[in-house]
């Protein structure tokens, strides 16, 4: 097996975990070519749009200096260190940094006082080692979706992009990457794509106003883009938006996005759709993926020799796989 494929293939994997404490598995992934984390959150605290008051209570700035400083040495090279810090959704940051505007103040703010309280927070998540924001989400959502309830910026597209610029602007302008989620947009998903399999219904002009938020994010600069875990029927009903080609060739080639493109949790049902985790990442990397976000109990070292095996086995070409590795370690080389 070739160390520099090996090496590769933990440079790919993304692995959130709850707590401040690098256990044994993640500080190995670190050791062995990993260079990104995202410091997560509960089940509970994702449902609640809220961070635990036990958690608010005893986690301080210095636990997050302390974990990128210890998870950096580790892999003796810059890495990303990612939280969810959304506009009107779940802030993982929670008192650490200032409060970003609630959903209601958000529309009655100008894009320049916007940017500039993206700006503020994103200096003080700097500040503890933070670099990359798993936000905003630009979803323009129009029906169901009990997946984006409490966590989208509505209905109006227009606004949804107004919103969604100025706080990439100012995020990106404080040193920290923004990533605009979920694409190509999830305007309707009737059920949670996080424990069912979900899709996106309808036909391809459903999707034109939500594709087109991605489409000015990406003019105003935005460095990473997240595609969706759910199946968009109109433009690949076989696969969810994470592992599809199509909807990956969407984003690059007709979009012109060149920046980073983080696959949503793998561990989500309406991804894997019964397959393992280390086929679901293959899968993601063979549409186009750069950096796969999955669970850090999901056996980082399994998945990524199953990444090497699918290289030798013809499945993943090799300079796909390279090339993945080298943008997501470009990514954190930029923002050191």
């Amino acid at each position: 097996m070739s160390s520099d494929l090996l090496k590769a293939a933990y440079a790919v994997l993304f692995p959130a975990f709850g707590g401040l404490e690098l256990d044994d598995a993640v500080s190995r992934f670190l050791r062995r070519g990993g260079v990104s984390i995202l410091l997560g959150e509960t089940r509970d605290e994702y449902l609640a749009r809220s961070m635990s008051i036990e958690r608010r209570r005893h986690e301080t700035a210095e636990h997050f200096a302390a974990i990128t400083r210890t998870a950096t040495e580790l892999a003796g090279v810059p890495i990303i260190v990612a939280v969810d810090q959304e506009l009107g959704g779940i802030q993982r940051l929670h008192e650490l940094v200032p409060a970003l505007p609630n959903k209601d103040e958000l529309h009655g703010l100008s894009s320049a006082q916007i940017e500039q309280r993206s700006f503020e927070v994103a200096t003080a998540a700097r500040a503890l080692g933070v670099n990359l924001f798993l936000a905003p989400i630009v979803d323009v959502v129009t029906g169901a979706n009990p997946w984006l309830e409490g966590r989208n910026l509505g209905t109006d597209a227009a606004e949804v992009a107004r919103i969604s610029c100025a706080f990439i602007n100012g995020v990106q302008r404080g040193g920290v990457i923004a990533t605009a989620k979920h694409f190509p947009g999830h305007c309707i998903t009737e059920r949670d794509p996080a424990i069912a399999e979900a899709e996106v219904p309808g036909p391809l002009e459903l999707l034109e106003e939500g594709i087109e938020v991605f489409r000015k994010t990406i003019a105003a600069g935005v460095r990473a883009i997240m595609p969706g875990p759910a199946v968009v029927t109109a433009i690949d009903p076989q696969h969810s938006a994470s592992t599809s080609p199509a909807v990956l060739a969407l984003l690059r080639d007709t979009l012109g996005f060149g920046g980073l493109i983080i696959s949503d949790d793998l561990d989500a049902v309406s991804i894997s759709r019964g397959n393992s985790v280390a086929a679901t990442a293959v899968a993601s990397l063979v549409a186009g993926a750069h950096l796969l976000l999955l669970s850090s109990e999901a056996g980082l070292d399994e998945v990524a020799e199953a990444i090497v095996a699918a290289v030798e086995a013809g499945v993943l070409k090799a300079e796909v796989l390279l090339a993945a590795a080298q943008q997501v370690r470009n990514a954190a080389l930029a923002t050191a």
